[in-house]
């Protein structure tokens, strides 16, 4: 990247850009809260530093549920960048998130760049995170950190999809660092714990070509989704089975005792979002009582 910052967006990217110079990093904060108001939810708190924002709160189902655009108008995440994201959704609420475009992550000379997910859910409320992909760069010094808080009956659906190198123009993953922390606990009780650190030093991680680890593929995803006692988690197991990624690519979905979990690794950020809408077009009826309808900015 060249020593000036020059931020060229194109339409549909969330991301952040900046060059390794230390007066052009960005430092982005955005918090959000949601509260249950009159049988709808409203967006009650909207604080914002730098550039990360939403436009306006969406209704496209109705009052009860309300849906947030989460934009960021650079055009790439860079080394020194940090962006947090803290979302509040109040008892009994019912919020959706998702993003306009993947998320690229580029080459840094050093510095690390980090993102937060800080996100708290009340007793009976509802959380969708379904953004799109993240792309990491080859080169790209990357630190992303999610963290979901349950309380009481509160229900979360999300994923997450790495897309390791730039597949269109043949790029890998064989220089940089990326460090992963993703955790959801209810009450303070932890229900997924994972971490993972890949692509250090001058050469390709042999975690990225063993069969413990990523098996040579460039795309890896994870979709979680909590259980409650009276979910029908048998049959529902058994329908999302019913389908796989349309490219072949390895795939598992398991239940543990309170959280249900889907996996795909293979070559194709966009077989692996089509997957995943497949399961949460079933998990969202039968787990958050609603039909899937798919947030429209997934077809611009």
């Amino acid at each position: 990247m060249a020593s000036g910052r020059v931020v060229l967006s194109s339409a549909g990217d969330m991301a952040i850009a900046t060059d390794n110079s230390s007066s052009a990093h960005w430092d982005a904060e955005i918090t959000l809260g949601f509260t249950r108001l009159d049988a709808g939810t409203v967006l009650g708190e909207r604080r914002h530093h730098g550039p990360l924002r939403v436009q306006k709160a969406l209704y496209p189902e109705g009052r009860e549920v309300c849906q947030v655009i989460l934009l960021h108008p650079p055009s790439g995440i860079a080394g020194g960048d940090r962006l947090s994201v803290a979302l509040r959704v109040g008892p009994q609420a019912y919020a959706q998130l998702t993003t306009p475009g993947a998320a690229k992550w580029y080459r840094s000379a050093g510095l690390e760049a980090w993102q937060s997910l800080d996100f708290t859910v009340g007793d009976e409320a509802v959380l969708e995170w379904l953004p799109q992909e993240s792309i990491v760069f080859d080169g790209a010094r990357a630190r992303m950190q999610t963290h979901v808080a349950l309380t009481g009956g509160a229900r979360y659906l999300g994923w997450e999809i790495l897309c390791l190198g730039r597949a269109a123009s043949g790029e890998r993953l064989t220089h940089g660092q990326l460090a992963l922390h993703t955790r959801i606990e209810r009450e303070g009780r932890a229900l997924w714990l994972e971490r993972g650190q890949l692509a250090s030093g001058d050469g390709a991680d042999a975690l990225l070509a063993s069969p413990v680890g990523w098996a040579g593929a460039s795309v890896g995803a994870t979709l979680l989704a909590t259980l409650q006692a009276g979910d029908e988690v048998a049959a529902l197991l058994a329908a999302c089975r019913a389908i796989a990624p349309a490219d072949g690519a390895e795939h598992a979905l398991t239940a543990l005792p309170e959280l249900l979990v889907a996996r795909y690794l293979g070559h194709h950020g966009e077989a692996a979002r089509q997957w995943f809408a497949g399961l949460w077009h079933l998990l969202r009826p039968a787990l958050l009582g609603r039909p899937a309808q798919n947030p429209r900015i997934w077809n611009t």
